[in-house]
This record gives C-alpha cells, structure tokens and sequence, in this order.
C-alpha cells in the first residue's frame, strides 16, 4: 500500500489527511488549530502543520504529500526570507478602499479580462495596494509576494529565513499552483500566466515570475512564485524537517487553493456544482470555459486539473442557522425539527438573511430583514424554516450567477457541517432546481491535496469512490424561491439607499 498526505492550511486551523494512494482510503489524520484573526504571522501555520504532522503519526511512511491552503492571503518577503509583516487573510476587509480604486482605474470590464474576476476586498492585488498606500516602508523592502501554501510549500521543501531553514532564503524556489495564482487579481485564468502590469499598478512595484530571468529588469524587481502544473513534482521534503522522514524520500506536489483542492477531493467534474455551508457560503464548478462575470458576482478562478473554477460567494450561510437557533433556544437539531413542522414557503414568511452584508449580490452595508409577518404566520416553526430558505436561497443566487457563465448543472454536491442537517437538505432539494446529493461528512481540501499527490506519483488523476448519504434528491418548489426574491429586490433596493452616498459600494 502506497500512502499519500493531503495537507488543509484553513483558516481556522491545519489538518493532514493520510490516505491510500490506490482507494482513496483515510487511514490517520491529524490536527493543529490556527490562531484567530484577519492577519498571522505565517510562522502559526508553520508550527501548525508540523504539530498536525505529527499527530497524524508522522510522514515517515509517506511517498508524497501536497498543500491546500486558505486563498488570497498575503505573504511578504524581504530579500532574506524573512515574513516582513503578519498576512492579510481573504477575511481581511481593511483594503476595500483600494479595492474600490483599483476597479475605478482599470475598470470592471478590463479587469474581468484581464484576471477572469473583478476584485473585491479578499483579493491579493487589493491587499498589495494598501500596503502600498498605508505601509510604503514595507512596500518598499518586498523582495517576493507568496500566497500562504507557497509559503508553506517553499518551508517544507527547506527554505526559509537564515538560521531558521536548512536551505535558506532561495526565492527562486517559491511555487505554486494555476487554481491559487487566479486568486490573486495578477493572474490570467485564460491565458495561463502572469499579468505583470496588474501587479505594478497594485504595489507600484515590477515584478517577474521565479526562475524566469530578469534580461534587462531592475535588480529590485518583485519575484513571483513560479505557476507549476497539476501533476509536477516541485520539490522533496527536506531533511530534518520531519521525525523519521530522510532527505528526498517524499515527493511534494504543487499544492491548490482551499476551493480547488475541495473540488479534486469530490472528485466533481463537468456537470457538478458544489456548493459548500461554512461560515460563507461558495457555489462553484467545473468548467472548459474561463469564466468572464464584469458584473464581479462571480470570480473567474482555474481549478487544480487544468480547468476552471467559476464561484459565487455569499457572506451569511451557516451562522445564519446558529443566530436563528439561538433566537429560538434550541440547537441545530431542534431548528430542523421546528423547520420540518412548517410547510414550504413558510407561511409567506422570508428572511432575507444579510446579517453581515452581502458578497451575492455586493451589497456590504446591507442587513437582515423579515418579511411577511401576520398573527397566524409567527410562529417558532415558520421562522426556522424561513431562516433555512432565505440561506438556501441566497446560495441558488449564486448558482443561478454561475450558471449564466456557461454552467449546465447536473447536480448540486451539497457539503459543509449544515448540509449534515435533514432540514437543509430537504428545503436544498427543493431550491435548487438540480438533484441534490450530500456527500458523507469528509476533509475533502486535504483529500484533493491527497489526491494531487497521489496524481503525481502514478501521472494519472486518481478516480476515488465518493460515499454519500443518499441518493440525491430534487423536489422542485419554485414559488419559495419566487417569494424569496420579491422582498429580495425590496432589500437591495434599501441597502443600495443607505449605502454611503446613496451608491453601490464595491469590496
């Protein structure tokens, strides 16, 4: 049996995942958690992924491994290696601003061209300008731009600051992968490299690809993580890194953004739509065609095969479940025995669920709102239902969003903690429009790190058995969703009048 380590660098913490390389089977795991914030240190997710490592019975028994990490974050690095500031997450919003500027000068339509998205206040590129305009000292000392699985990538292959890596400070090294570079805003989905002019407006800074040579570029040129393919191998773990594990006996792969690595973990292809219920909700999909959405609803990301990865993200989804639950004094169990007691459409009751905005449609200053309220429709019942639809429903938004890119969904692959819940996925059977299937709870980032290892190691994408919990299900209810959307357009409608100045604010 050949084993294979999927590595998931998350935002909340770091698991590694050991599997089979031949089945797919899991055969340990391991855990570290991540501290709290919108900016670490970088050196957390390093310690964490050796303490996961390790409670996953080490990788000394393992032939490859590969790393799936939060996207978007900001790594700088000064011409020693050494992190110059805490990363910016994706979860950052400080840099909306300078998203707002950026989309002004270059335009949505250009931009949408240009990077397949339009970016808002998670992008990277977003990031690199305010530190240009808040922070110009630093701006000033970056030597290399990394996302946080190159960096941690580049750490277990053995580079690293000076007295801290066996290796040292070789930026060169640094590497990543197509699915993560397209979260950046400097990348090119459809033509597969580097937009270098984006990146200089950003940071105000040139910058060129690593290993590529300078020719005639100034010596304080800004180096970017070489885009490594799918299947290639980038390196070996280094030696003394890991408990038992030599010099260039485990092979490392190019690693994936959180998204695509969850979607080669699914095993999702063309037809599939995932759709994941987390802290934020995210609909994506397999596509052949680079998406182009100018309207910035949906970002145009390449997934980690060699296709395209359209997805619509909404900010509300799981605790708007948890705020309902607790509004009513139960747990998740109890809100889904008083969702099912209600009828479909609940009564004419709708919440429209922006308790923290909204990404899908932009509407960042928007709040939450209930519709629908008479002396016979108020009750307990009602209220956890319309909680469960008004989600439910923001997500078919974004289905419906990355459909109109070329999309033909053929089924909804329901996933997250609450697709666990039978309410859920009763009222997603009925709001989607598509047979919903809900896969057995699973780590499916760090099993599509897995499964890219194991590419790596037979050159062939594995085909692993996915486990459900049922057949899936579709149970067509249009006129929840026709309900939904009358008081969503009142809500937009209101949000887009408080906004500041009465506009459309982007980021």
């Amino acid at each position: 049996m050949v084993l294979v380590a999927g590595v998931d660098s998350s935002t909340q913490s770091c698991k590694v995942t050991i599997v089979d390389a031949g089945t797919g089977r899991t055969v340990r795991t391991g855990k570290a958690a991540h501290p709290d914030g919108t900016e670490v240190n970088p050196s957390h997710w390093w310690s964490a992924l050796l303490e996961a490592a390790d409670d996953a019975g080490g990788l000394g028994d393992v032939a490859a491994v590969a790393i799936a990490g939060q996207q978007h974050g900001l790594v700088l690095l000064d011409s020693g290696g050494r992190v110059l500031r805490d990363a910016l997450l994706w979860n950052d919003t400080r840099s909306a601003e300078a998203a707002g500027a950026l989309v002004a000068e270059l335009g949505p339509v250009a931009l949408a061209r240009r990077c397949g998205s339009v970016p808002v206040a998670s992008f990277t590129i977003t990031k690199l300008r305010w530190v240009r305009e808040n922070e110009p000292d630093i701006a000033a000392r970056v030597a290399a731009v990394a996302l946080p699985h190159d960096w941690l990538t580049w750490r277990l292959r053995g580079f690293g600051p000076a007295g801290e890596s066996p290796l040292g400070p070789e930026l060169e090294e640094l590497s990543t992968d197509r699915s993560d570079a397209s979260g950046t805003g400097y990348w090119q989905p459809a033509g597969g490299s580097y937009d270098l002019e984006l990146f200089e407006v950003a940071l105000g800074r040139p910058a060129r690809e690593a290993g590529r040579t300078p020719g005639g570029q100034a010596a304080e040129t800004v180096i970017l993580p070489r885009v490594a393919a799918p299947s290639e191998t980038v390196g070996t773990v280094a030696a003394g890194l890991l408990d038992g594990v030599p010099a260039n006996a485990v092979k490392i792969g190019a690693g994936a953004g959180d998204n695509a690595a969850g979607a080669l973990g699914l095993g999702a292809v063309r037809g599939d739509v995932v759709v994941s219920i987390g802290t934020s909700g995210t609909v994506f999909a397999v596509s052949d065609t680079p998406p182009n959405d100018p309207s910035g609803t949906v970002a145009g990301f390449a997934d980690a095969a060699g296709a395209f990865l359209p997805i619509a993200v909404t900010l509300n989804a799981a605790r708007v479940l948890s705020t309902t639950a607790a509004l009513l004094g139960v747990d998740f169990g109890g809100l889904a025995e008083l969702a099912m007691a209600a009828q479909p459409g609940s009564a004419g009751v709708v919440l429209v669920p922006w308790f923290e905005g909204e990404r899908t449609p932009n509407l960042p200053h928007a709040q939450a709102s209930l519709h629908g309220l008479s002396i016979a429709s108020t009750t307990r019942e009602n209220l956890a239902r319309a909680a469960i639809e008004g989600m439910l429903c923001g997500l078919a938004d974004g289905l419906d969003a990355v459909a109109a890119t070329g999309v033909s969904a053929q089924r909804v692959l329901l996933i997250g903690g609450a697709a666990q819940n039978p309410a859920v996925q009763a009222v997603a059977a009925q709001v989607f429009g598509v047979p919903v299937a809900v896969p057995q709870p699973g780590e499916y980032v760090a099993r599509g790190a897995a499964a890219q290892a194991a590419w790596l190691l037979s050159g062939e994408r594995p085909q692993w058995p996915l486990a459900f919990a049922g057949e899936p299900v579709q149970d067509g209810r249009p006129e929840v969703r026709r309900q939904y959307g009358e008081y969503r357009r009142q809500a937009a409608g209101a949000a887009n009048n408080a906004a500041p100045g009465g506009a459309l604010p982007r980021g």
